[in-house]
């Protein structure tokens, strides 16, 4: 499979902001098998760690995987790969969203963290949930346009966790340690700046209907 010199920009991006968190997470899958010392910040992942795991292997997998997918040329030149693809990433996305909205429910706080972030965790899992399922359906029924701008919300939502890895590290160096309001202010910004990023595309890609339209109807005035 090959891929346009234009599409490396965009696959370069997801990954990079893939890196931080699949790290992290290999980490977490090591520490849970190797029986790695039990803290009050990893605690409850022993207690019940099918949850926790089972939400790794769908993040890692929505997250690179879903890079191939907004790759203009590649999707184009290997259609047939991307519905294959497809069918994997939305379950894959359900997954973390089901799983995220679980271990928020279910997972004791740890240290550092909050009610506030345990409310934004409800909201954007909610909203990843939606947005994925949504682009499911629009799918089934030909809506591409519906489908592919609710699959960039529901990926940018997944994504979160790699702007999250960016905000809060450069926030530690320039600021220090963070509270629990301001952790939970700086995740959820991280939500919240991806969810922009990808309004704006597809508001780029997709002008508005009377938009697209008023060009026509000013020359037939005319």
């Amino acid at each position: 499979m090959t891929t346009r010199r234009r599409d490396w920009p965009i696959l370069t991006g997801l990954i990079l902001l893939s890196v931080v968190p699949t790290f992290g997470s290999a980490l977490r899958v090591v520490a849970l098998s190797g029986g790695a010392e039990v803290t009050p910040a990893n605690e409850r992942f022993f207690d019940a760690p099918v949850p926790v795991l089972l939400h790794i292997a769908a993040a890692v997998t929505f997250s690179l995987l879903g890079a191939l997918q907004f790759a203009p040329g590649f999707r184009r030149r290997h259609r047939a790969w991307h519905r294959r693809a497809g069918r994997v990433l939305v379950g894959c996305g359900l997954m973390v969203a089901a799983t995220g909205w679980w271990m928020n429910a279910t997972y004791p706080l740890p240290p550092g963290d909050g009610p506030l972030l345990m409310v934004l965790r409800y909201l954007f899992a909610g909203g990843m949930f939606v947005a994925i399922a949504a682009g499911f359906v629009a799918i089934r029924r030909r809506r591409l346009h519906q489908h592919r701008a609710w699959m960039m919300r529901g990926y940018a939502i997944g994504q979160g966790a790699g702007t999250q890895a960016v905000l809060l590290s450069t926030w530690a160096l320039a600021v220090g340690p963070t509270t629990q309001l301001s952790r939970a202010v700086l995740m959820g910004a991280s939500w919240t700046l991806n969810l922009l990023v990808a309004e704006w595309l597809i508001r780029r890609r997709h002008p508005t209907p009377t938009t697209a339209t008023r060009p026509t109807t000013l020359a037939a005035a005319g």
